[in-house]
């Protein structure tokens, strides 16, 4: 009797071990073309794995939902990785203290018109009332964002959809925009990616200069911490 040709890929797909695997090994693959390019922008491995494993989901029929089963680690790992921030954070102290005022002022305006921006444009664009609330966090870490839609009673997919997008875009031109502006001080390139483009942001700024991952990850947590209080606000003001 024949054997079914898919017969080995309807068992594999069953195992969660697969979806990690697959994870790690695209991962892999476009980490080495980045550094193959030597980190250039558009060579980011969160773009490119993404958009990878997005094809092969749907090439094999596979639903999210699987997938997320069997890569879920990799999600628990996001807490870890997030605290594992605080050592370089505590290794540079000093410089982060001596930057304390400068860094408050860039805190607020960038939180104010990242909020603001998305809202007026979204405005300006006629799209509906929750699709604005949705976007409206989406500088922000995406379960912080996804909270904070919520409390909105707004989309959480939409929002995560946003935060991953707005992540990629600011990591692929934060290096070209502060090259272009002129802005050499790593402190200042990193705290702006942090504020702007959050955790895919903060990784970008790691790969750059350890000194601008330091202030990206302040920028990307205390940005969380405004943007929560500064949201509710902000949409009951401009929203019409």
């Amino acid at each position: 009797m024949k054997e079914d040709p898919f017969s080995l890929w309807v068992y594999l797909s069953q195992s969660p071990l697969l979806w990690l695997t697959i994870t790690l090994l695209v991962y892999a693959i476009t980490d080495a073309v980045s550094v193959a390019t030597r980190r250039h922008p558009l060579g980011n491995p969160v773009l490119h794995a993404m958009w990878i494993i997005g094809l092969f989901l749907l090439l094999t029929g596979t639903s999210y939902t699987t997938y997320f089963a069997g890569a879920q680690f990799v999600h628990f790992l996001l807490g870890p990785a997030t605290v594992a921030l605080a050592v370089p954070l505590y290794e540079n102290r000093k410089l982060v203290t001596a930057a304390i005022v400068p860094m408050l002022t860039a805190l607020v305006a960038g939180s104010v018109t990242a909020v603001t921006s998305v809202v007026l444009l979204a405005e300006a664009a006629g799209l509906p009332l929750e699709t604005i609330l949705s976007l409206a966090p989406k500088s922000l870490t995406a379960g912080v964002a996804m909270g904070i839609s919520e409390t909105l009673h707004a989309d959480p997919s939409v929002t995560a959809v946003a935060v991953i997008l707005t992540g990629i875009m600011g990591a692929i031109i934060v290096t070209p925009l502060m090259n272009w502006t002129g802005i050499i001080d790593f402190r200042a390139r990193g705290f702006a990616a942090g504020i702007a483009a959050h955790g895919i942001g903060t990784a970008r700024a790691f790969q750059v200069d350890e000194i601008a991952g330091v202030f990206s990850s302040l920028g990307m947590g205390l940005n969380a911490l405004l943007t929560s209080f500064l949201v509710p606000f902000a949409v009951t003001v401009l929203i019409k």
